[in-house]
This record gives structure tokens, sequence and C-alpha cells, in this order.
């Protein structure tokens, strides 16, 4: 009589997505260092005066290395870009939440676009807002693919903004037309990357209240 050898039984995978290995951690992390150290000499020096050797000094590289995670100067320019708008979609996703969720009624169309204006200011001119700035001034560096890409980025930035200024001029507290207001508004909150000094001028707390008296009427 043959005894049969017990079936063996695979080991279960695990669930999930992989975990990353200590070099794709490590490799993750540079390359968010090498945005953020391009963003900032793209900002303060212009994408034409500042040089990838320039950019791999900043951030502790090799000449060659930032090379390795982008094709091309103009490469990691666009991802700058395309960084600054997904962590503004990000960033008023969170305040929008965050404010829902403090205010036991729902918020007023002038509260939440004080909401909306004073998140607007954090990604402008709040910590790491390098961002935003370079694609307000360097989009003309890109090409018409990624100016697209970023086209539909900053729709769904504003995309959440219409409903709110739609609100306000029905009820009479915004007079002018809801296309030009967001032109306007837009345009006067952007530019205060050329002149805000917050170790000379207001709070972006000050700022926010200031802009929305600004806006509307009460």
């Amino acid at each position: 009589m043959t005894i049969n050898s017990p079936t063996s039984v695979p080991p279960a995978k695990p669930r999930g997505r992989p975990r990353k290995t200590l070099e794709e951690r490590e490799d993750g992390n540079r390359k968010k260092e090498l945005l953020s150290v391009a963003a900032r000499l793209f900002r303060h020096q212009g994408f034409n005066a500042t040089s990838t050797r320039d950019i791999a000094a900043a951030a502790g590289m090799r000449s060659g290395s930032p090379f390795y995670h982008f094709k091309s100067k103009g490469d990691l320019l666009f991802a700058v870009m395309e960084e600054g708008m997904r962590s503004a979609l990000a960033k008023q996703v969170a305040a929008r939440q965050t404010m829902q969720l403090s205010e036991p009624v729902l918020p007023s169309p002038r509260q939440q676009l004080h909401a909306l204006v004073r998140q607007h200011f954090e990604v402008l001119l709040g910590s790491d807002s390098d961002f935003i700035p370079v694609m307000l001034y360097e989009r003309r560096a890109i090409t018409d693919e990624q100016r697209y890409t970023l086209t539909q980025l900053q729709r769904d930035y504003e995309a959440v903004w219409l409903p709110v200024l739609e609100a306000l001029h029905t009820s009479g507290q915004l007079r002018c037309p809801v296309k030009l207001a967001r032109l306007l508004i837009f345009g006067a909150l952007n530019w205060s990357v050329q002149w805000f000094d917050c170790q000379q001028t207001e709070s972006l707390d000050s700022l926010t209240d200031a802009a929305i008296t600004l806006f509307i009427n009460h």
C-alpha cells in the first residue's frame, strides 16, 4: 500500500500593493526633493536662467542625476507645475472637508468663498509655495500637450468655485457676472505672489478678510 504525501499548499499572497523597497522609497524621496529644489530655483531665478547643474548642486546631487528622473529640464519644469496643481487640488478638498465637518450647518456661500480664498492664499504664499507661482509665470516654456494637461487640472480646481460664485451672484452679493468675477478674482489673488512679504505685510487670515470685503457685498 502506498501512502500519498500531503498536498502542498502554496503560501498565501499578501493583499494590496507590494511594499516599496528601501531603494524605491529613497528614490521617491529624492525625486520629491528634486522637485522642491527645482521649484524654488525656477521661481526665484527663472527657468531660462536655471541650469540642471544648478538644480543638482542645490539638491546635493551629481550634475547628471536629474536626468535619471526626468528626460530634460523642460520635463522637470512641467513636473513642478503638475505637482503644484495636484497638490493644490488635494489641499482644496481637505480644506472643504474640514470646513463642512466643523460647521454645525451647511456653510453659507460667503463662508465657502472665504475658505476657498484662504486656501488659495495658502497654496500661493504658504510653506512650500514655489510650485504654483512657477506655473503662473513660466507656462510659455512648456509644450502644448503639457499646457493642455495643466488646463484640465485648473478647470477641476476652479470648478469648485463656480457654484459658490453663482450662489453669491443670485443673492446679489456678487454684482459682477460669474465668468468675469472668476477671472478677476483669480487675477487679483494670483498677483499677490509678486508683492506679498510675510515679514512685512498682513497675515494670510487678514489678507483673506480684505479680499472677501473687496469681492462681495455684505
